[in-house]
């Protein structure tokens, strides 16, 4: 059933390879929403022309998640969105940088070295406050943060929540739900805001940005009585507030 999915146990393990992160995107899509099919991935034609116009090829990682899911606008494109082939852009700061990530003000970027063009997998920086730093290495792990990121603000935020982590709090998310195996990495924000850090239940998804007092906590349920059970467990002042349960469920996009 896709209400027993937990992203933890998915990527229990960690991502080995490309082709790891591809089969988890794959079933958290399937587990989340709708299963992926052909005609969610960018058509070639439009990589082909995105390249000639840029000058340079994608990297082979980059190249493999467009084709995957890179039309499947719920999966990459709710907040800080993938950026369409079309949209795609050198960033003259830090020696060339191949923008393919927008936050959604454009207060920040994504991007992969251009000197690491020639690399399968490279790593991914992000433009912080402080100018471009280390985001993840590869890039397919970047694309499954990406994934899940978009994914807390799917269907319009209905199922999103946030609060403030007082000291109180800090002990409430790793004691009931499970870390998923990705690196710590930095909020766009700064690099004050380091670590970021993932968690998940059946059915449950949260994002923690930092780990003291004051750091923030982003949650997402698959059904409204997952998001419920979420704000519950952590107690609490939340953002959106948040109710019982209601009596029908709604779908998860």
């Amino acid at each position: 059933m896709s209400g027993s999915f937990d992203a933890a146990e998915a990527l229990g393990g960690g991502i080995s390879d490309r082709e790891r992160a591809w089969a988890f995107i794959r079933s958290f899509a399937g587990a989340w929403g709708d299963p992926l099919t052909e005609g969610d991935g960018t058509p070639g034609v439009e990589l082909s022309r995105a390249e000639a116009i840029l000058g340079c090829s994608l990297p082979t990682a980059l190249h493999e998640f467009y084709t995957l899911a890179g039309a499947r606008l719920d999966l990459v494109a709710n907040q800080d969105p993938l950026l369409p082939p079309n949209e795609m852009f050198m960033h003259d700061e830090c020696g060339g940088v191949l923008v393919f990530r927008s936050e959604n003000q454009g207060c920040a970027f994504w991007g992969v070295r251009l000197t690491d063009l020639d690399q399968d997998d490279p790593p991914v920086l992000v433009q912080a406050q402080h100018g471009w730093v280390p985001f993840m290495d590869p890039v397919s792990l970047a694309c499954v943060e990406l994934v899940l990121s978009e994914a807390l603000f799917a269907g319009g935020g209905r199922l999103y929540n946030a609060c403030e982590l007082s000291a109180d709090l800090l002990d409430a998310v790793p004691e009931h739900f499970q870390r998923i195996q990705l690196p710590d990495y930095p909020m766009w924000t700064g690099p004050e805001e380091f670590p970021v850090r993932w968690f998940s239940a059946p059915g449950r998804l949260l994002r923690q940005d930092g780990v003291g007092v004051h750091s923030w906590l982003h949650v997402r349920g698959r059904t409204r009585a997952d998001l419920d059970a979420i704000c519950e467990i952590v107690g609490g002042r939340w953002s959106l507030g948040y109710t019982e349960s209601l009596s029908s469920e709604l779908p998860p996009f």
